[in-house]
């Protein structure tokens, strides 16, 4: 590192449990995201400022008026362009020293598959289940540590699937793939800063993974942000989980 950039992650550098080789890590480590609305908005921000060195965006939509409220990585301006190539624009400019990669298509399962591999850490900022499955598949047939968050209403969770530890729960351990109905932001809401609040979470939690600190591996995060009240579930593997047992498999929903 260079002088700038050591002044640049100072802060970060003086924590113990970083210093300079947890930086120069980070530096070298490679994250996807998927989906940059209201999760991958503060996820990209704060890997970018973080220093990750290299970051990959995946969305297939384009900013709309309507995502402003809570897509902070967005602005009025960005009305209309996709959203990987705003939110890149905006990481390049809080970091310039980033890489950002991006992706502007939904991903097979055999694409996502040779993305992720070379990846260090997976975020997963999606807001639909097909899309969550197919990842949580890939993720736990390559090994590799998955970021998850998910907001509705009022409401937010998260947790960290680090797939490098054998016995690790998966997301289909604690969703059934055929029983889940699905509500939207578009139709339900959702109150902007608990999207803030989940995706900072994401983000705090991918740099822990890169960095081989503790993660919330085995245990879900669940936000009542109407009553500000935290709540938290241990997570186990199911021995009847298909995912864990055969994770190889295509997946049901081949889309990411």
């Amino acid at each position: 590192m260079n002088d700038e950039l050591l002044l640049r992650y100072s802060r970060q550098i003086l924590l113990p449990e970083i210093d300079i080789a947890g930086q120069e890590r980070l530096l070298a480590s490679k994250a996807l995201i998927i989906g940059v609305g209201g999760l991958g908005a503060p996820v990209t921000f704060y890997l970018a400022a973080a220093g990750v060195g290299h970051l990959t965006l995946v969305d297939f939509d384009t900013v709309d008026l309507t995502n402003l409220q809570r897509q902070i990585i967005h602005s009025t301006a960005n009305i209309g362009q996709l959203k990987t190539e705003s939110a890149a624009q905006a990481a390049r400019g809080l970091n310039p020293a980033v890489q950002v990669h991006t992706i502007n298509e939904k991903l097979s399962y055999g694409q996502l598959l040779a993305v992720a591999s070379s990846h260090d850490v997976i975020i997963d900022c999606s807001d639909n289940f097909p899309t969550r499955f197919t990842l949580n598949r890939a993720c736990k047939n390559l090994g590799k540590p998955l970021v998850s968050g998910a907001v509705i209403r009022m409401e937010g969770q998260a947790t960290t699937f680090d797939f490098r530890q054998p016995e690790t729960a998966c997301y289909r351990c604690l969703y059934d793939e055929e029983g889940e109905t699905e509500d939207t932001c578009s139709t339900t809401g959702v109150l902007a800063p608990v999207a803030g609040i989940i995706g900072s979470i994401q983000a705090a939690e991918a740099l822990k993974a890169l960095l081989n600190l503790p993660t919330l591996s085995g245990r879900l995060l669940l936000l009542d942000a109407k009553t500000m009240r935290w709540r938290e579930m241990q997570l186990r593997p199911d021995q009847a989980c298909p995912v864990c047992h055969n994770a190889s498999a295509p997946a049901a929903n081949p889309q990411a």
